[in-house]
């Protein structure tokens, strides 16, 4: 079992906290482009308030640690280890609620090639608790924005989390996909489970689109996100995100694996982590 100072020390050497590789240029303009109401960093949020670039940097500072100094514009950003390490606690806290009720549950993610191993082991262990692990409208194409203009692409599930892929470039099924911010595969496939007349997720855990594509909509939605992520702590603020967890989501695929061992175990699903 994975310590909370394990953890921490983790989390420091893996730059998962602390100093991160996401540039405080990133992150800047990140804030400036959702203050003007881009929908590539609004992840499909429809903001309540109206969030200048001020407000964005003095939440993400309370949110993440990032610095509240206007006047720092250069350099790595950071992350405070604590509050990564508080909001995982209130992350563990939902799966504990959702595998306690047998909720159904949809993962999904956009960056499958360094989170897709995080949260296919906890919808491994949540299925082999009891909780229904939606897989809707696999194969289902969606017409996705991107900076080389509309290009369609297709759901698929790996392990169990939706993600996806330009069809063709890999089988179905292959741990591979495509790097996405958008809130439609999200919207797609509850519209898809709507249509069926199949129970709907009652939590959702993922990252980008599919957590604010989800809040958005009124459903319960957990995630990782990173300094340049304002979108997720927004709708936490704002109450349709239940729980943000600041951290890198970019680094190395196995330097996530502690964290779903510490999940799991502050989940109380510590007796399935023979799926990892």
């Amino acid at each position: 079992m994975l310590s909370s100072g394990a953890l921490r020390a983790h989390l420091l050497a893996a730059r998962l906290a602390g100093p991160v590789a996401t540039s405080r240029e990133e992150s800047l303009r990140s804030y400036r482009l959702f203050a003007a109401g881009d929908p590539r960093v609004l992840l499909g949020l429809d903001p309540d308030w109206s969030w200048g670039e001020g407000d964005l940097l003095r939440l993400m500072a309370d949110k993440c640690g990032v610095s509240a100094d206007p006047a720092h514009v250069s350099g790595p950003d950071v992350i405070d280890p604590e509050r990564t390490m508080a909001a995982l606690e209130a992350f563990a806290e939902r799966l504990r609620a959702a595998v306690g009720a047998r909720s159904p549950v949809l993962f999904g993610t956009g960056h499958p090639h360094r989170l897709l191993g995080f949260y296919a082991g906890l919808a491994e262990a949540m299925s082999a608790a009891g909780c229904v692990v939606l897989t809707p409208a696999q194969g289902v194409s969606v017409d996705m924005a991107t900076r080389f203009g509309v290009r369609t692409y297709s759901i698929d599930y790996v392990r169990g989390v939706a993600l996806v892929r330009e069809p063709g470039v890999r089988p179905p099924g292959s741990a591979t996909g495509a790097h996405s911010h958008s809130p439609l595969p999200v919207r797609v496939a509850l519209g898809a489970l709507a249509e069926a007349g199949g129970p709907l997720p009652e939590l959702v855990v993922g990252d980008h689109g599919w957590v604010c594509g989800a809040g958005q909509l009124g459903v319960e939605a957990i995630g990782l996100a990173d300094t340049d992520d304002p979108a997720l702590f927004v709708g936490e603020a704002e109450g349709r995100v239940a729980v943000a967890v600041p951290i890198d989501d970019a680094v190395r695929a196995d330097h996530y694996r502690p964290l779903t061992r510490y999940v799991l175990n502050r989940a109380s699903l510590s007796g399935w982590q023979e799926w990892l």
